[in-house]
């Protein structure tokens, strides 16, 4: 059967694997009990063989790569909900980590991420954002690979060098707005963001695996020392969402999703987005399900969703909430009020007296027609609850299927590249030295106190100062012709950017 048993009331409460694609909320106060659903989510996901994905920001999800020990508390729950078949096991589990020290390096080019999403990871204003987009226009125009941000400051400065010309053919750019694009790269290298740009870049497929045993792999990022970066945390899982959304072939409603991806602390996402930011999130998981894949978002108040994106969610598991705030009232009643009802009981009252361990729960059963909610307490998960040994992740580290693909950086030619070579080429004197050959016939001096007529524009000017001249030989026709060779045609090198500002590659 293709379904996941996360609990019992009066009635086993069975999250179906055909309807999972339809995305879900774990929602709960802190110490309620979701990091411990969760992990029963995961494990039951892999074991129907489907890859999952989930930002640890606590440490205690590590634990889904050691089995279980039937301590006094999980034995009474097993005797409790009669559960004959439960015993430990751990989940199949790669290890990924933005900063490469606790599991495989995520990296992502700076083409990749685009200028919408690096826009708001810099927290620009929208004057800024629009120079963004142009140098990203220009350096698409010009077949400039954009890896790392090495290669976008040298954009930066080529933008600044010759603002003049970029801005009668693009749109106005400011050295100001420049200049504050460049103080916030500085910022986000403070932060760690130069170990996420560059290559090898992630590869999809990788997070997309099954174990020898059918199992799905559980892909965990360590995300304890991330989560105090939140802008930098909430726009990588956006552009990993919006990556799969992308790249995904549509396949329709499956019997299991091809991947379930679980987004924790999903305030950070929201928390000042701007509302075109908003209405693109909306898009991309309204339509990511004919992709394959389920969207679980995990916070401790259900309205930390934008409503729009909330009525989406079908699957849904409230643990208890404290009402001692107005907020906190206003969010019970919110809560209550996203679940088909049960004559039974009353919810607003149910979700205040839940406790560790149980949970409201309402599922698409047959039809995908919501089941009544159902007060449950929830299974406990077959692996470790709590977090693991330094020793033991380096033995879950070592025997990866993904090897150390990614733990080297690639640094290839680049946009920084070649935009050095074109500063350290030198630059041709109008006018001969004494005994040299004459300027050609017909070709008239420039007029005093006057500066020669522009060229064909940035891009003409750009592709002479890298592919070289009629008056420009040597070194730099030599690196072109290496750069051609890795780059490849200009059709492989127009970025095509998506919804959310990622890219696919023609």
């Amino acid at each position: 059967m293709n379904d996941i048993l996360l609990g019992k009331g009066e009635r086993d409460v069975l999250l179906l694997g055909k309807y999972a694609n339809r995305h879900g909320l774990v929602a709960g106060a802190t110490g309620t009990g979701k990091s411990v659903s969760l992990m029963v989510m995961a494990e039951g996901f892999s074991r129907l063989g489907v890859p999952v994905f989930l930002a640890d920001v606590k440490g205690d999800l590590a634990g889904l790569c050691q089995p279980g020990t039937a301590n006094d508390r999980i034995q009474a729950r097993i005797e409790k909900l009669a559960l004959g078949d439960w015993s430990p096991q751990a989940a199949p589990v790669v290890f990924w980590d933005l900063y490469g020290a606790k599991g495989h390096p995520v990296r992502a080019t700076v083409s990749e991420m685009g200028p919408t999403l690096l826009g708001r990871v810099l927290e620009l204003n929208d004057t800024q954002d629009g120079v963004l987009q142009v140098g990203f226009k220009l350096a698409d125009d010009n077949g400039l690979l954009l890896l790392d941000l090495d290669d976008l400051r040298a954009l930066l400065t080529f933008l600044s060098e010759n603002a003049k010309q970029v801005s009668a053919q693009y749109g106005l750019v400011s050295p100001q707005s420049i200049g504050a694009i460049q103080r916030a790269l500085l910022r986000l290298e403070a932060d760690g963001g130069e170990r996420f740009f560059g290559e090898p870049a992630l590869d999809l497929a990788d997070f997309m695996r099954q174990d020898m045993s059918g199992r799905g792999i559980v892909n965990v990022l360590c995300a304890e020392q991330l989560i105090f970066k939140p802008k930098l945390y909430a726009t990588f899982l956006l552009w990993l969402l919006s990556e799969l959304f992308e790249n995904l072939p549509e396949v329709g409603d499956l019997e299991v999703p091809k991947l379930v991806f679980f987004f924790d602390e999903a305030h950070l996402l929201f928390d000042d987005a701007p509302p075109s930011l908003r209405q693109r999130v909306e898009q991309v998981v309204r339509l990511i399900r004919s992709k394959g894949v389920g969207v679980y978002f995990i916070s401790q108040l259900p309205d930390d969703v934008p409503e729009n994106i909330l009525g989406q969610l079908g699957n849904r598991v409230q643990h208890a909430l404290r009402a001692f705030t107005p907020r906190d009232q206003k969010a019970v009643k919110t809560a209550a009020q996203t679940f088909a009802p049960n004559p039974k009981f009353k919810v607003v009252d149910a979700i205040t007296q839940l406790g560790v361990g149980e949970a409201l729960v309402s599922t698409l059963q047959e039809g995908g027609i919501p089941l009544p909610v159902e007060r449950t307490y929830m299974v406990p998960p077959r692996c470790r609850i709590g977090t693991i040994t330094d020793e033991e992740r380096a033995v879950v580290r070592a025997r990866s299927p993904i090897g150390t693909r990614y733990d080297t950086a690639i640094n290839r030619e680049s946009a920084h590249e070649r935009l050095s070579q074109r500063n350290a080429a030198p630059t041709p004197s109008p006018v001969p030295a004494p005994g040299g050959t004459p300027p050609p016939t017909g070709a008239p001096p420039p007029a005093a106190g006057k500066p020669a007529a522009q060229g064909p524009g940035v891009s003409g000017m750009l592709r002479d100062w890298l592919l070289g001249s009629n008056r420009r030989q040597g070194a730099i026709e030599a690196f072109t012709k290496q750069t051609v060779r890795t780059v490849g045609s200009q059709l492989g090198r127009q970025i095509v950017r998506g919804i959310l500002g990622g890219s696919t590659r023609r």
